[in-house]
């Protein structure tokens, strides 16, 4: 019955891998985990609560985002200084995220439900790219823009969005301009027609298939010019052999630098830390 269901889901949405799994299993099989314990529309109901003090704190810091004040290291800081069991919902109230509207009832083959990325996640990437200012950052499979606005905020670097669903694209779009943020951009486009131009690519295990087949080729020719990398959460690339894979801190975080005859490699930051 639905109190079963919904004492199921509590119970194991609260498990840190529960969102990264169920993005995991939509994108190798295609379809929702069976069972009770993984009814979609309840995960995409956001349950997650910050209490009064911490949403005013949060509303607070908004502020000084809009302002230009709290960014790079200084945000990192702030972030991890919100307790793991609120800083998801903490993060969506700081940055003013809506609620996920319901998935799109034509979404191609091989497209992924909406799930966001965990905060714990992109900060770890940030720092591990590391990601830098003169990067150029692409969210393939985007959302509400919870990782574009992140990566931007925390590296100072350019940052882009690609997002098949209309609706979702709308709602960061909103909540870029609401942050007067110039250096993000959202596109409405299908991940393997769009313009792929960056120098760091992240998966959130956002399609598979063809279409997934379609964008490595062409991020695979893009690498015969320069070099990039690919930060995947939930997804492997081990039949691509243009790739070399680089452990991190996570075991939900693969990145894979390019590796092409002929191309420099990505020269190392002096400081791997976020700028503040």
């Amino acid at each position: 019955n639905a109190k079963s269901i919904a004492s199921a889901v509590d119970a194991y949405k609260h498990s840190p891998f529960a969102c990264r799994s169920m993005g995991v299993h939509w994108a190798f099989t295609g379809r929702v985990p069976p069972g009770p314990s993984f009814p979609h529309r309840f995960f995409r109901v956001r349950e997650f609560r910050v209490d009064d003090a911490l949403a005013r704190k949060a509303r607070a810091a908004r502020a000084e985002l809009r302002s230009g004040t709290l960014f790079g290291a200084a945000l990192r800081e702030r972030l991890l200084s919100v307790p793991a069991s609120e800083r998801e919902a903490w993060t969506d109230e700081l940055l003013g995220l809506p609620e996920p509207p319901p998935d799109i009832a034509d979404l191609p083959p091989g497209a992924v439900p909406y799930l966001p990325a965990g905060v714990d996640e992109i900060l770890l990437m940030v720092q591990e790219v590391p990601l830098r200012p003169d990067d150029r950052f692409v969210d393939l499979g985007s959302g509400l823009g919870r990782v574009v606005i992140l990566a931007h905020l925390l590296s100072g670097a350019r940052a882009c969005g690609v997002e098949i669903q209309e609706p979702l694209v709308r709602g960061a779009r909103a909540c870029g301009a609401a942050l007067a943020l110039a250096g993000v951009q959202f596109l409405q486009a299908n991940a393997a027609e769009a313009e792929l131009d960056g120098s760091v690519f992240f998966f959130y295990s956002p399609f598979s298939g063809r279409t997934l087949t379609r964008v490595m080729g062409r991020l695979e020719a893009l690498a015969r010019r320069r070099p990039i990398v690919l930060c995947a959460v939930g997804l492997e690339f081990p039949g691509e052999r243009w790739l070399r894979r680089r452990e991190t801190a996570s075991l939900a975080l693969t990145l894979y630098d390019s590796c092409m005859p002929g191309v420099a490699c990505r020269a190392p930051s002096p400081d791997p830390a976020p700028a503040s």
